[in-house]
C-alpha cells in the first residue's frame, strides 16, 4: 500500500560553478550524506552553458580524475523524475560561460516520520523552503542585537 512507503520529501538543487571552475571540494560531503543515509541521490546531472547560451550535458567521464572519482558512485543515477525540460529550466538560472550540477535527492531522514504520519491519517497540506541567505541574514541580525 502506498501509505506504507517510507519516502521522504524530494528536493532539488542547482549549483552553479562560475566560469566552469569546479574544484570538487564539496563532493566528498555529498557522498558522506548518502553514506550516512541522510539523503538518497535520485538524479545528478551536470551541464555546461557556453558564452552563447547553448547548454550541453557533461558526462562524468569528462571530469578530471579526482572529481570523477568522488562522483563515480553516482554514475548513472537517474530516477526518471528529472527530464530534459527540467534541465532546460535549471539552465535558465546558470550564467553563460558557467557549469552547474543539478541534484535531485530524497530526504531519507524524513521517510519514517512521513510514513508514520500517513498511517495515522495525517496529510501534508503545505511545505516550503527558506532560502539559506535569509537564514544567514536572520542569524547575523540576531547576533548583532546581542
Amino acid at each position: 500500500m502506498a501509505n506504507d512507503l517510507e519516502v521522504g520529501p524530494v528536493d532539488y538543487l542547482v549549483i552553479e560553478f562560475p566560469g566552469s571552475k569546479m574544484t570538487g571540494e564539496g563532493f566528498p560531503a555529498l557522498v558522506n550524506l548518502v553514506d550516512r543515509g541522510i539523503i538518497r541521490v535520485l538524479d545528478l546531472v551536470f551541464i555546461q552553458k557556453d558564452v552563447h547560451g547553448e547548454v550541453t550535458v557533461v558526462e562524468l567521464s569528462e571530469f578530471d580524475d579526482e572529481t570523477a572519482g568522488h562522483l563515480s558512485v553516482f554514475q548513472g543515477a537517474s530516477s526518471g523524475l528529472l527530464d530534459g525540460s527540467d534541465v532546460g529550466e535549471a539552465a535558465k538560472a546558470v550564467d553563460p560561460g558557467s557549469s552547474a550540477g543539478i541534484l535531485l535527492y530524497e530526504n531519507r531522514w524524513a521517510g519514517p516520520f512521513v510514513a508514520a504520519m500517513r498511517r495515522s491519517g495525517a496529510e501534508l497540506v503545505a511545505s516550503g523552503r527558506v532560502a539559506a541567505t535569509d537564514v544567514i541574514a536572520a542569524i547575523e541580525a540576531a547576533e548583532a542585537r546581542g
